[in-house]
């Protein structure tokens, strides 16, 4: 079976030594699941009230409606309202306390100085606030208001976050829809209720709620987040590391940070640097901290962290022998890491109160005391080290250079140097004239049911070849780093003749001295909300609607309720969603061909599920032909 496993070589390796040493991993947990059950596969399973569970037949020939009477169609659309509205708690829980560290921040009780001040001001115009002649403290809290304001709106107008940002055709469909989002945790709380017992029965109102779903994880989860951190800890600019388990080093106290906010680990890479002559005093060269997941991709983009891995093998690293701390914060956390460190010297450290695991060492993280955890994290890793044993160490050796650190304003930038009064100018002028012939954002995760990365992978090799631009983030981001895709050799190897040519004109432009990487790294989840910001000024720079755009969308590997969240955002923004894993609603043959073909007559955009890499790609560029043609670009 390993060889299935994943086509990541690092995590082959680490995989046969989690054999040798005995340690169980995802893998063996999912074959020990088979079969899985089918009515859940479904998504023809209920257990909303306590009568049930109740399970429909699918071929007909047992019940064919729920004990209250809801239909198939009610019980899959009810479902997949519940997970998105999950996953977008997810990212406005993330969004809330980025908030809440900006206004600690802005008052001088929190040791967090203000990093971007042309961001703050960026988006305090967005915002409509007045600017000049104000102190940054100052403009801060007056930003964090409003975003308190769109927290606790108890009126009909939709969140200002939406109205400032969205882009102005879209809201005038979303608001004909009824699903302009009013206040974040109104509407996640009101899923909940639309979805109890003896509530909703029509499956295409609760897929239009799933539809503001998408808007509330979309603005007050990615956007909300990522314009607060941008704040605090800096907007990206290029950066060049190092991705994969290779970027452990033997000689080096291995501090791992794992999860999706940044509020700890970049107090953590501070103190690694600074306490990094304590690490020496016990033989080591230093302090190495590499990321998986999420937080990963936030340290790498501003910090140039290594990335380590992504989520399917993070159980690998600390098999690895070689990890001294791992430390987490929230999401996409499997609770085997406890029984894992347990097999080896690592110790697991969890800092959130919400996410506690047998077994783990818990240091709680508060704004307030965040330099005491950090200096407290990095020298258990630190007093770890000593603890070694040299004999279960193996790192495999292999790792990709990777650059990272495209913000808009990092690819605006770069496109200034081609035209500095028209920077969007060089981007539409190579989609217009096909050298580039759209653009897809792949996101997302790994999920156990598919080798790991290879969706990612197989699929982006395919869309480069044939001319696409692809942006990434999450842990789709770490497969194509791995891969090799997003270094400037990755263009001449992978990227099709035309495309390679722009990629060429606007590296040297940008002083590279060779082309920018076939796969623009965006950043974490959160850092979705990048791309909606590109494709917005870019539709508001040709005067068109961004369903109208040649853009797509992919999550080639879902497997958390977020990828959900983040796929219905990009539905209502207008494009074309692949997703390469189906999820659980082919129990209704209505609610799946609402998602896959109704929704784009009144919202523009679609879900595409496709479980073949190939196929998937030509679907995508398919689809963005039609946009092309629709468009007068292709005749």
């Amino acid at each position: 079976m390993l060889n299935i496993r994943s086509i990541d070589p690092a995590a082959l390796d680490l995989a046969k030594k989690a054999d040798r040493d005995g340690i169980e991993t995802v893998w063996d947990r999912y074959e020990k699941q088979q079969p899985q059950c089918g009515f859940g596969s479904l998504g023809l399973c209920c257990r909303h009230c306590i009568q049930g569970p109740c399970r429909i037949d699918p071929f007909g020939k047992g019940p064919d409606k729920g004990i209250c009477g809801a239909t198939a169609d009610v019980i899959v659309a009810r479902n997949l309202l519940r997970q998105v509205a999950a996953g977008a708690a997810a990212h406005v829980d993330h969004a809330y306390e980025a908030v809440e560290a900006l206004k600690l921040a802005a008052e001088g009780k929190i040791d967090y100085p203000i990093a971007d001040l042309n961001k703050l001001k960026a988006i305090a115009t967005g915002l409509g606030i007045e600017t000049e002649n104000k102190e940054p403290n100052e403009l801060a809290l007056e930003v964090v208001q409003v975003a308190y304001e769109d927290m606790g709106n108890h009126q009909k107008q939709p969140m200002k976050w939406v109205s400032a940002h969205a882009p102005k055709q879209r809201l005038e469909v979303w608001e004909s829809l009824g699903i302009l989002p009013r206040n974040p945790d109104r509407e996640i709380r009101e899923a909940m209720h639309q979805t109890t017992m003896g509530m909703d029965a029509d499956p295409v109102n609760l897929i239009l709620a799933t539809a503001k779903q998408g808007l509330v994880d979309g603005y007050a989860g990615l956007k909300l987040a990522t314009d607060m951190q941008d704040i605090l800890f800096g907007t990206p600019a290029p950066v060049v590391t190092e991705a994969n388990l290779g970027v452990l080093k033997e000689d080096y106290v291995n501090l791992i940070v794992h999860g999706h906010v940044p509020l700890l680990s970049e107090k953590i890479v501070q103190w690694a640097k600074t306490l990094s002559p304590e690490a020496e005093a016990v033989g080591a060269k230093g302090v190495q901290v590499a990321g998986i997941c999420c937080t990963g991709n936030e340290v790498l983009m501003r910090q140039g962290v290594p990335l380590a891995t992504n989520y399917l093998a993070q159980e690998l690293a600390i098999v690895t022998g070689a990890v001294d701390t791992m430390v987490v914060d929230v999401q996409c956390i499997m609770p085997s890491l406890g029984q894992i460190a347990s097999c080896y010297h690592t110790e697991l450290i969890t800092t959130m109160p919400i996410v506690k695991i047998p077994g783990a060492t818990h240091i709680p993280f508060t704004l307030e005391h965040a330099d005491e955890a950090a200096q407290e994290i990095v020298r258990k890793a630190i007093a770890a080290y000593a603890k070694r044993d040299p004999n279960k160490v193996h790192i495999p050796d292999y790792r990709a250079k990777i650059m990272a650190g495209f913000s808009v304003e990092a690819i605006v930038g770069a496109l200034s140097k081609l035209d500095a009064d028209q920077p969007l100018k060089p981007l539409v002028d190579n989609i217009v004239n096909g050298n580039i012939v759209g653009v897809v954002a792949t996101v997302g995760c790994n999920n156990v049911k598919v080798a790991q990365d290879i969706f990612h992978v197989e699929m982006v090799k395919e869309l480069l070849k044939n001319n696409v631009l692809v942006v990434a983030t999450g842990c789709s981001a770490h497969a194509l780093a791995k891969a090799g895709m997003m270094n400037s050799e990755g263009a001449e190897k992978y990227a099709g003749e035309s495309l390679k040519a722009v990629l060429t004109a606007i590296g040297e432009a940008a002083g590279l001295g060779a082309p920018l990487p076939p796969v623009l790294h965006m950043g974490s989840c959160v850092d979705n909300s990048r791309i909606g910001d590109l494709v917005t000024a870019l539709a508001g720079y040709l005067g068109v609607d961004t369903a109208a755009l040649p853009v797509a969308a992919s999550a080639p590997e879902p497997q958390h309720e977020k990828a959900l969240s983040i796929g219905t955002w990009a539905v209502t923004m207008g494009f074309t969603t692949h997703l390469g894993v189906v999820p659980p609603v082919l129990g209704s043959k209505q609610v799946s061909e609402l998602l896959t073909a109704g929704l784009t007559d009144v919202i523009g955009g679609k879900f595409y599920v496709e479980t073949d890499p190939q196929t998937a790609a030509h679907g995508l560029i398919e689809d963005i032909r039609k946009k092309r043609q629709a468009l007068g670009l292709d005749q």
